[in-house]
């Protein structure tokens, strides 16, 4: 039971009212908080008052004598943090939408210009180009730049952008404000915006009106750690992009370009529908004389680690081309770097060289372990050329077999891996597509140009597998271009 005693000295605001009504009692915390004349309240229980900036829950209690004694209970500090949670809920949540870095620090200006701040700038670490600036002012759009601003003429701005602690906004004088930063500052607080590891950058909030509370500069430091670490998230993501959009262009098959005496077509298709890059692979190197240097392989496996042995194999391909030209040499020592390296990891490839002649092109083809190279002439005929040798990078030496094939204008040769012929399909999901049915297929591709050979070629194997798994493919056509009449 309240006594009078306790209601009167209660730290919380309380009015009694009458039967008719009026106003005929309040304690002490009620007199300050209602220092005029009260009108009778006509509050409903468990609403929100509103007096002099707080906010209040009005609690009725129905007395003996027929009174109603109102509890005011102070609800501002509780109302407060959970809009509080509610913003870092929001800005959590916006910020999970994107990992573009500047969308991030769209966000993250546009969130603490609306809600904690009159104006907002998130400054990044500077770049080759200057400092990355989003500003945004209450309620219109933020705006983005390269700006090359004196990070010293705001105190704490170099050392939050360093990661170190803020300093408080007492310590910083409006007046001395840049003019890049803002004009008529009552208020301004700088905080770091810290990342994984390296800051993210600096989060600048501006007011006209007030100055910032140690509660609201707290705050400021608990909104900024989210957002760096969604800004940094967002960075090191691009970082991680750009880097394997480099890596992964370098480790695709070159595109490929014609050239006088000779047709050059290529396709490649990794395994996996989100992969770009595989174990199979192909290259062109031009050599003295017009001749070209040709190699199609196949690394043992699948995915970024068959990638990765690719980019060896390639390289160093194109290092021993500089040194020695003869097929059988070349593979031998291919075959030597590969036991060296990783026992692991074998391949299948063919070489070839092609050396344009009064009558078409003259190709000089090496197999070492892989599908024999397939002659198509203008005519329809196809024929395997006689090439084969032993896996690269197993055994101590390797045997190899090497065929001089003529090709007449409109004749080509097409190099191949078992992605195409062991493509798993048909009408019954589990057929292979074999060799005997591409060189079918071929025969109605005779005099095609190289670029439609292979996408015919990689039409047919698509079709075949449909949507079921496959290996990576790989196509190279080489064709003798026909003679324009004169």
């Amino acid at each position: 039971m309240v006594t009078v005693s306790n209601w009167l000295r209660s730290p919380c605001p309380a009015l009694v009212v009458d039967a008719v009504g009026a106003v005929h009692g309040m304690n002490d915390a009620a007199r300050s908080l209602f220092p005029e004349q009260v009108v009778p309240p006509q509050w409903r229980h468990g609403e929100s008052v509103h007096v002099a900036e707080r906010s209040y829950a009005a609690h009725r209690v129905d007395n003996e004598d027929g009174s109603v004694t109102w509890w005011l209970l102070d609800e501002t500090d509780l109302l407060l943090e959970r809009e509080r949670a509610a913003l870092l809920a929001r800005m959590s949540g916006a910020l999970m939408t994107s990992l573009n870095p500047e969308r991030c620090m769209t966000v993250v200006a546009e969130l603490a210009a609306a809600h904690l701040a009159d104006e907002a700038l998130v400054i990044a670490p500077q770049s080759d180009h200057g400092h990355p600036v989003t500003r945004c002012l209450r309620g219109e759009t933020p705006t983005y730049e390269l700006q090359h601003v004196d990070v010293e003429e705001v105190v704490g701005l170099s050392e939050a952008l360093r990661g170190f602690p803020p300093v408080p906004s007492r310590w910083i004088d409006p007046a001395a404000a840049p003019g890049w930063l803002a004009q008529d500052v009552v208020s301004i607080v700088v905080t770091p915006l810290p990342g994984h590891g390296v800051p993210a950058g600096a989060l600048i909030l501006i007011r006209r009106d007030k100055r910032f509370t140690e509660d609201e500069e707290a705050f400021a430091r608990l909104f900024a750690s989210r957002a760096g670490v969604a800004i940094s998230a967002a960075s090191l993501f691009t970082q991680q992009a750009v880097i394997t959009d480099r890596l992964t262009h370098d480790l695709l098959p070159p595109a490929l370009r014609r050239y006088e005496h000779v047709e050059l077509a290529g396709r490649y298709r990794a395994s996996g529908d989100t992969e770009r890059v595989g174990g199979d692979f192909y290259d062109v190197h031009e050599l003295p004389d017009d001749e070209l240097f040709v190699v199609l392989g196949d690394v043992c496996g699948k995915g970024l680690d068959a990638a990765a042995q690719t980019g060896k194999v390639r390289t160093a391909l194109h290092a021993l081309l500089q040194v020695v030209t003869d097929h059988d040499k070349m593979l031998q020592a291919l075959n030597q770097a590969l036991l060296t390296t990783d026992k692991s990891r074998f391949i299948t490839t063919v070489v070839g060289t092609v050396r344009p002649v009064d009558d078409g092109l003259h190709v000089t083809l090496t197999s070492g372990g892989h599908l024999p190279p397939l002659i198509v002439r203008a005519n329809g005929a196809v024929e395997a050329a006689r090439t084969k040798g032993t896996l690269v990078g197993i055994l101590p030496r390797i045997m190899t077999t090497t065929d001089e094939v003529l090709l007449a204008p409109g004749d080509s040769c097409l190099l191949y891996t078992d992605g195409i012929t062991e493509a798993h399909g048909g009408p019954l999901g589990d057929e292979e597509f074999g060799e005997d049915r591409l060189r079918r297929a071929l025969t109605d591709c005779g005099g095609m140009p190289a670029e439609a050979l292979v996408e015919h070629v990689h039409m047919l194997a698509a079709q075949w597998v449909g949507s079921g798994v496959h290996d990576d493919m790989a196509v190279l056509a080489i064709t003798a271009p026909r003679r324009r009449s004169s």
